[in-house]
């Protein structure tokens, strides 16, 4: 069962992935929990568009996952310690909601970042040359250099768009 931040804590929806095994990305995190804002340490796995996070790093066929985010659902992956006022802050926003992470440095939330982004650009589907095109009107100057660049890259997804800091919310392209 996924809440309507895209959380999920049930085992059916990891999709068949495979977490305890040749994951993307691992490494522990600090946490804000969801409910109670308090800040826990996790090990997170990164892994065919789905971050789960665990209570403890060893990571076995038989472990659960505390959380799991599909990543496709989220609109910008991005630092966050002007927000938080905490060095090596980032968070991830979905359409309902914003994670906030805490990395243990600055490389390494800047890592976290970069393969977040990545994995939301290879999860997501695919924007066609006409989306684009509908969309360039919505960009202003600003952005008909960034567009002209994303036509040169047919793969590139909508909710990538949005991770390239041009925007702040989906809200923003339509």
């Amino acid at each position: 069962m996924i809440s309507s931040g895209g959380q999920s804590n049930n085992s059916d929806d990891y999709g068949g992935v495979e977490f305890w095994s040749n994951p993307e990305r691992t490494g522990w995190l600090t946490k804000q929990g969801e409910y109670i804002k308090t800040w826990r340490r996790r090990w997170f796995v990164l892994k065919q568009g789905k971050l789960f996070w665990f209570k403890d790093f060893d990571v076995t066929r038989v472990s659960r996952p505390r959380g799991v985010v599909p990543v496709a659902s989220c609109l910008t992956a991005k630092g966050a310690e002007d927000v938080l006022n905490k060095q090596n802050a980032f968070e991830l926003s979905t359409r309902d909601e914003t994670m906030y992470f805490i990395a243990d440095s600055e490389k390494e939330k800047e890592d976290w970042i970069n393969s977040i982004g990545r994995s939301i650009v290879q999860n997501s589907r695919s924007v066609t040359d006409s989306e684009l095109i509908l969309l360039i009107p919505n960009f202003g100057l600003m952005g008909t250099c960034f567009v002209d660049w994303c036509v040169k890259f047919k793969n590139l997804c909508r909710n990538w768009l949005i991770t390239a800091n041009w925007f702040s919310s989906c809200d923003e392209l339509v």
